[in-house]
C-alpha cells in the first residue's frame, strides 16, 4: 500500500472517531409556500439543531425558479417572464444550478452538525422512502437521483461553521413546460461568472406511479427517515417558528433584492436588432445587480439619442421596470419608445 492510501484509510479512521451518533431527529412537514420563508426556516433549522440531531424538513413553493448562491439570475432564469407571471425569484446557501419548483414538487432537507453529516445515509432515506412507492430508483456518481436513466431528484449541499445541511428535489407532478420556459435563457444572451446549470433529462415520479400524491410521498418519506435513523422523530408544527425573530430576519434577508438578485457577480450583456430608422446595437455591464456601464451603437440620423440612452442607464438596476423608468426620462426623442419596446422584448 502505498503512503497515499495509507494516510487516506488514516484519515478515514479518524474521522469515524470524530462522528458522534444520530440519537435524536426531528420532522417538519411545512405548510407555507412562500420561498423566502422556507429557505429562512431550511437556515434556522440548521442554525439551531441540537447536538446528535437530524431533522428531516419537508417543504413546498409554489412557482418558483432557485438558483445556486454563486449563480447570475439572469443567466439562469427569465426573471421579469417569471415575475410578471406571479411567480419568485430566490437564491439558495448551497451551491448548484437553477431548479424550478411548483406544487407538484417537494423539497427535503436534511439540517445536523457536520459531525453528524452522512450522506449516503441521508440519500438511502430518499431512496428508502420512493421504493416503497414504486419507483426503481437509483444514484448516480453526481450525487443526483435517477428511475429508469431520468432525473427526478437533484441534490445540493452547504456546510458552515460546524453546521451542515443537505437539500434537494423531489419532482412527483411538476410542470414540465413551465421548467423548460422559466429556465431557458439562451447562452449566446448572456456571459456571466457565474456558474452554468447542468442541464439533464427529468422525469416525475408519476411516470412510475400515476396515482402519487404528495401527502403519500411524505408519509413515506417519514417512515423510512424513522426506519434509517432508527429512532421515531419528535414533531415539529407551524407554530413553533411563528414568533421567532430570527426566522423573521432570515426571511427578510432571502426576500431581498440585494440577496436574491444584487450579489456580487458581474456579467455582460448584448443585444442588437435594426430598427426602420437604423440598426441598434446595446452592450450593458453589471455588478451587484446594477448597470455600471452602457454602450450604445447605431447609424441612425439622430446622433444624439445614443449616449442619451448610455447616460440614463448608467446606475439603473438590471430589470425591465428599472431600465424602462430610467428611459422615460429622455423626452422628445421618438427612438427610445422603439427602443423600450425591444428591452421588453429581449429581457421578458
Amino acid at each position: 500500500m502505498c503512503m497515499r492510501e495509507r494516510f487516506a484509510n488514516s484519515w478515514k479512521f479518524l474521522r469515524g472517531l470524530e462522528r458522534s451518533v444520530i440519537r435524536k431527529t426531528q420532522f417538519y412537514r411545512r405548510t407555507g409556500t412562500l420561498p423566502a420563508e422556507n429557505i429562512a426556516i431550511e437556515a434556522f433549522l440548521t442554525e439551531c439543531v441540537p447536538a446528535e440531531t437530524c431533522v428531516l424538513y419537508l417543504w413546498q413553493n409554489k412557482k418558483t425558479v432557485v438558483i445556486g448562491c454563486n449563480q447570475s439570475a439572469w443567466r439562469e432564469c427569465r426573471v421579469e417572464a417569471l415575475e410578471r407571471d406571479g411567480g419568485f425569484l430566490s437564491r439558495r446557501l448551497s451551491g448548484g444550478g437553477a431548479v424550478f419548483h411548483d406544487l407538484g414538487n417537494l423539497n427535503f432537507t436534511f439540517a445536523m452538525n457536520s459531525c453528524d453529516y452522512d450522506l449516503e445515509r441521508q440519500l438511502d432515506v430518499i431512496l428508502e422512502a420512493v421504493r416503497a412507492l414504486g419507483v426503481p430508483a437509483e444514484k448516480s456518481g453526481r450525487n443526483d437521483i435517477f428511475a429508469n436513466g431520468k432525473k427526478f431528484s437533484g441534490n445540493a449541499f452547504y456546510h458552515h461553521a460546524g453546521k451542515s445541511y443537505h437539500h434537494g428535489t423531489l419532482m412527483v407532478d411538476v410542470a414540465l413546460d413551465s421548467l423548460t420556459h422559466y429556465l431557458n435563457v439562451p447562452a449566446s444572451k448572456l456571459a456571466s461568472r457565474g456558474v452554468a446549470s447542468v442541464r439533464s433529462r427529468v422525469a416525475n415520479l408519476s411516470e412510475f406511479v400515476p396515482d402519487l400524491t404528495i401527502p403519500q410521498l411524505c408519509d413515506s418519506l417519514r417512515a423510512a427517515f424513522e426506519k434509517i435513523y432508527g429512532c421515531v422523530p419528535a414533531v415539529l408544527t407551524d407554530a413553533d417558528f411563528e414568533a421567532e425573530p430570527r426566522v423573521a430576519e432570515l426571511t427578510e434577508k432571502f426576500a431581498s433584492w440585494e440577496w436574491r438578485l444584487g450579489r456580487k457577480l458581474p456579467f455582460s450583456w448584448r443585444a442588437e436588432t435594426c430598427f426602420p430608422w437604423g440598426g441598434f446595437e446595446i452592450r450593458l455591464q453589471a455588478n451587484d445587480g446594477k448597470i455600471l456601464r452602457a454602450e450604445v451603437f447605431s447609424d441612425a440620423m439622430c446622433t444624439a439619442f445614443p449616449r442619451a440612452i448610455s447616460d440614463a442607464l448608467v446606475g439603473a438596476k438590471f430589470s425591465v421596470p428599472e431600465m424602462l423608468a430610467a428611459l422615460e426620462k429622455i423626452t422628445g426623442v421618438p427612438e427610445v419608445d422603439d427602443v423600450k419596446k425591444f428591452l421588453v422584448q429581449e429581457l421578458s
